[in-house]
């Protein structure tokens, strides 16, 4: 039975009705731009297959009942009662979302709702924005918004599921993660651009053709199974450190500083009169974000040119800047990432929020099973959990 159909039929037997709907959202794979939406900086990520599911009907009564197949638990919050922490977990996510909704004016009321997703929780590959996807777009047509018919609207539910993320979550998460979800195109990256925003202050995603299959390479992605959490506070730390040395360069946001400027800004932030290491972390985080923009904009060329070995290329320097620099990778990444390399990956490099979830690798389609094999050895070898491996391609958006 599909997840489609698991959803669907526990709605009804739950509710004695067929639901109005069945609406699902991706998760996502961020090929490379890590840490660069809330600098409004640059990123190119993909949909990947894996997917969350909502049956869902409307209610006039602005209540939220969802039940989470995934965790066997079922909420009944009053839309009225969401706020800040209020409800905590699992559940803050979906009623965040209709209460962005409603608090922008929009005629949203309550759902009945049943949820079950592919997308592993903690994995890197965004299982949050996938939730809060499937339901804005299940609102979005319960309640005849008309906002998913076009790239514009898909944009204003991305603010919604943003919003719910950093306002009821409390993640301070940037529109990376949901706007890959809502907007993606199948087939293609996206090129987001948080500095080049429409007269509704909604950043640019740009599709790029990006399909390695045609020459014989695929995405294998290895879940390293190690902890991973937006919500945590590392998340928190890294985005405070890029706002302070903005501050000291005298700038708006990071973007705008290029990689002609980079010399002299790191001099300044080196002479400043702070201690050694909070001067350290602002070097090491101006210099991330900065060169990982250029790093974007190569790899969009790449993608175009089917230059599949300068992809990879700029996929293990991003990872190198991540894990020197940023600071955000961990010993299983690390060590996912050299043997996958070693093994004959043409790129590697941890993608997400960091501190854990998936690696991603550009590999030869008849390679993957032995580079998967071997990182699985060598996480036996260290006594560690083995990951999970699995092949991703560019999928749509949700619907």
């Amino acid at each position: 039975m599909t997840t489609r159909d698991l959803v669907a039929d526990d709605f009804t037997r739950r509710y004695g009705h067929a639901p109005a709907g069945v609406w699902s959202a991706p998760g996502r794979v961020n090929l490379i731009g890590e840490h660069t939406d809330y600098n409004r900086g640059l990123c190119l990520p993909i949909a990947v297959p894996q997917r969350a599911w909502l049956a869902a009907s409307p209610r006039s009564d602005g209540q939220l009942r969802l039940t989470s197949l995934d965790l066997g638990k079922t909420v009944d919050v009053a839309l009225s009662d969401v706020a800040s922490g209020r409800p905590g977990g699992w559940a803050a996510y979906q009623a965040g979302v209709l209460w962005a909704m409603r608090e922008a004016g929009l005629p949203v009321g309550g759902l009945d709702a049943v949820l079950s997703s592919q997308v592993p929780v903690g994995s890197g590959l965004s299982s949050s924005a996938a939730i809060e996807g499937c339901v804005a777009i299940a609102a979005d047509a319960l309640f005849g918004l008309g906002l998913a018919g076009n790239d514009l609207g898909r944009a204003r539910l991305v603010t919604f599921c943003q919003r719910a993320e950093n306002e009821i979550v409390g993640a301070p998460t940037g529109g990376l993660d949901q706007t890959a979800s809502l907007r993606a195109v199948a087939g293609h990256a996206l090129l987001i651009d948080f500095d080049r925003l429409d007269a509704d202050g909604l950043p640019s995603a740009s599709p790029v053709p990006f399909d390695p299959g045609a020459d014989g390479l695929g995405l294998l992605i290895v879940n390293t199974l190690a902890p991973h959490a937006n919500a945590d506070g590392q998340y928190a730390a890294r985005r405070a450190t890029c706002e302070a040395a903005a501050a000291r360069l005298g700038v708006a946001s990071l973007r705008e500083i290029g990689l002609d400027g980079l010399p002299s800004a790191l001099a300044r932030l080196g002479s400043d009169d702070r201690p050694a290491i909070s001067g350290d972390d602002e070097v090491r985080a101006v210099r991330h974000i900065v060169t990982e923009n250029a790093r974007v904009l190569s790899a969009v060329e790449a993608a175009e040119a089917c230059d599949w070995q300068q992809f990879g290329v700029l996929m293990t320097k991003a990872q190198a800047s991540q894990r020197d620099d940023y600071r955000i990778s961990c010993p299983e990444s690390d060590l996912a990432c050299d043997v996958a390399l070693a093994h004959g990956a043409l790129g590697a490099r941890q993608t997400g929020g960091g501190f854990g979830g998936s690696v991603i690798a550009l590999v030869a389609v008849d390679k993957m099973g032995d580079v998967g094999d071997a990182v699985s050895q060598a996480y036996g070898a260290k006594g560690w959990r083995l990951p999970e491996t699995f092949q991703a391609e560019a999928g749509p958006a949700a619907g």
